[in-house]
C-alpha cells in the first residue's frame, strides 16, 4: 500500500459514506499503518497527507470548486476525497507537481474505472494550470466567512471566538491549524522537572519548563522519538495540566478529583499531596475507571474511585473536602487544532447542551466542600455558555466566591479573574479555568 493510498483510507474511515460506522482520525491511522506495514517515512507521509486533507477540507474545496462545478454531487465520494488530497499535496506542501498528479491518478484507477480517472486528470491538470485565486476577505460577504474559508474552520467557531477574543480572533484561527505543542508532566513523587529534563536532554530530545504548570515540561520537537518514561512522567498538554496548577493541593488535604477520566489529573494532584492527604476519584465510565484503576496501580498512588454519575448524590452527604477539581464534559471547542477532524464533527450547538451538565457537576460538588474549601472549574472550551455563564449561574447561587489565582497566570486572566487560554497561541488548547473559594 502507498503512502496516498493509505491517507485516502484514513479520510475515508473519518468522512464514510451513509450508513458505515466513521472512526476518529487518529484510531483510523494507528489501525490501518498498521495493517499496511508501511516504513517510518511512508508513514509520516501518509499522516501529514491524511490529517491536513482532513483538518483543511474546507479551503480545499473552495480551491476545487471552479475545476469541480456541477458535478460535485454526482462523483463518488471516494474519488472527491482523492481529488482534496490531491489538492492538498499540491497547495500545502512542497510537492513534485507532476508525480503528485500521476500518483493520485492512478490512485483513482485502482478505486474507481478509467473514466473517472481521466477526470481526476483533467480536474488536477487544470487546476495546475489555471492563475488559482487564493481567499481574500474581498470575495467573502463577511469577514467570518473569510477566515472560516482561509482557515478551514466552521463559521460558527469562528463566530464565537471573534466574541470571545474580539481583534484576536485571525491569529486564532490561523495558529489552530499549526502543529499542537507536544508536553509532558511529570510525576512529583518520583522525580523532578529539572532531573527529568537532563535525562532528556541526554537522550537527546530537547525541553524547556512551562511557564505556567510547575510540573509539566513543553516537547522542544516530536513526541514520538521520546524514552520510556519509565513511570516518571505521561504525555499530556500544557494547557491540561493547568487546572491541578491553579488549584495548588498541598500535602494533608482531603481532595475530590470529578471526572477523573484515565487518570492524568488525578496522578498530578497525587504528586503535589507528596504521599500525605487523600484523593477521591469520580468518574462514570466504567472504561476510563479500569484505565484510571490501572495507572494508579503502576505509579504505586493510592486513591479512592467511585463509579458513577458525579451529578448524582454518590458520595455521602457529610463528606467534605478541602478543595476539589470538576474537569468537566464539554464540546472541546478548545482542542479543534490538536484533533484534525473535531472541528467538523461538532456543533454550534453543543455548549448549550452541555452548560446543563456542567452546571448539575458545580452544584453537586458544591455541596461536598469544607467552609474555606477551594474549587476548580475546568474546561477544554472557550465558549461563553460553558464558561463564563456557567460560572456566573454557579456564583449566583452558592455561597462561594472568587479565589486568588497563581501570579504566573496574569497574562491569561480575564476582567473577572479567570484563566481563558486562546487556542492555538502558543500551540497551547483552549482552555478556561476558574478557581472559587467557599465563604465561611
Amino acid at each position: 500500500m502507498t503512502a496516498r493510498e493509505l491517507a485516502l483510507r484514513v479520510v475515508c474511515d473519518v468522512f464514510p459514506v451513509a450508513g458505515v460506522p466513521e472512526r476518529g482520525a487518529q484510531a483510523s491511522f494507528d489501525y490501518r499503518a498498521r495493517k499496511a506495514g508501511v516504513g517510518d517515512r511512508d508513514r509520516a507521509f501518509a499522516a501529514e497527507l491524511a490529517y491536513g486533507a482532513i483538518k483543511m477540507r474546507r479551503a480545499l474545496d473552495w480551491y476545487l470548486e471552479p475545476f469541480v462545478g456541477s458535478r460535485r454531487g454526482t462523483l463518488p465520494p471516494q474519488v472527491l476525497e482523492i481529488l482534496r488530497l490531491a489538492a492538498y499535496e499540491l497547495i500545502y506542501t512542497r510537492a513534485d507537481v507532476y508525480a503528485t498528479v500521476f500518483e493520485f491518478v492512478n490512485l483513482a484507477k485502482r478505486c474507481s474505472h478509467r473514466g473517472l480517472a481521466n477526470l481526476v486528470n483533467a480536474v488536477l491538470r487544470a487546476f495546475l494550470r489555471a492563475d488559482r485565486n487564493v481567499p481574500r476577505p474581498d470575495l467573502f460577504e463577511t469577514d467570518d466567512e473569510y477566515l472560516a474559508t482561509k482557515c478551514s474552520l466552521p463559521t460558527w467557531l469562528v463566530r464565537q471566538w471573534r466574541e470571545t477574543f474580539g481583534e484576536r480572533v485571525g491569529e486564532i484561527c490561523e495558529r489552530v491549524n499549526d502543529p499542537a505543542q507536544g508536553a509532558i508532566v511529570v510525576d512529583a513523587r518520583k522525580a523532578t522537572r529539572e532531573h527529568v529534563a537532563e535525562a532528556l536532554a541526554a537522550s537527546g530530545t530537547a525541553t524547556h519548563p512551562s511557564e505556567f504548570a510547575g510540573e509539566a515540561l513543553i516537547v522542544d520537537g516530536s513526541l514520538s522519538g521520546l524514552p520510556s518514561p519509565n513511570g516518571r512522567w505521561w504525555v499530556q498538554s500544557e494547557s491540561s495540566a493547568m487546572p491541578v496548577d491553579v488549584l495548588a493541593p498541598e500535602p494533608g488535604e482531603r481532595v475530590l478529583d470529578v471526572c477523573s477520566g484515565r487518570g492524568n489529573k488525578a496522578l498530578q494532584i497525587l504528586g503535589r499531596l507528596g504521599g500525605e492527604g487523600t484523593l477521591t476519584c469520580l468518574e462514570a465510565d466504567p472504561r476510563k475507571v479500569e484505565v484510571l484503576t490501572r495507572r494508579l496501580d503502576e505509579a504505586g498512588a493510592a486513591a479512592g474511585i467511585v463509579c458513577g454519575n458525579a451529578a448524582d448524590a454518590i458520595l455521602p452527604a457529610q463528606e467534605r473536602f478541602d478543595r476539589a477539581l470538576v474537569d468537566a464534559p464539554c464540546s472541546g471547542t478548545g482542542v479543534v487544532g490538536r484533533h484534525p477532524e473535531a472541528r467538523w464533527k461538532k456543533q454550534g450547538t453543543d455548549g448549550e447542551r452541555l452548560a446543563l451538565t456542567q452546571r448539575a457537576l458545580l452544584a453537586r460538588t458544591a455541596l461536598h466542600i469544607h467552609p474555606g474549601g477551594e474549587l476548580v472549574y475546568a474546561v477544554c472550551s472557550t465558549d461563553p455558555r460553558e464558561t463564563t455563564e456557567v460560572m456566573d449561574w454557579f456564583l449566583s447561587r452558592e455561597n462561594f466566591e472568587r479565589g486568588l489565582v497563581p501570579a504566573a497566570y496574569a497574562p491569561l486572566l480575564t476582567a473577572a479573574g479567570d484563566v481563558l487560554v486562546p487556542p492555538g497561541i502558543g500551540g497551547r488548547d483552549g482552555f478556561f479555568i476558574a478557581r472559587v473559594q467557599r465563604r465561611a
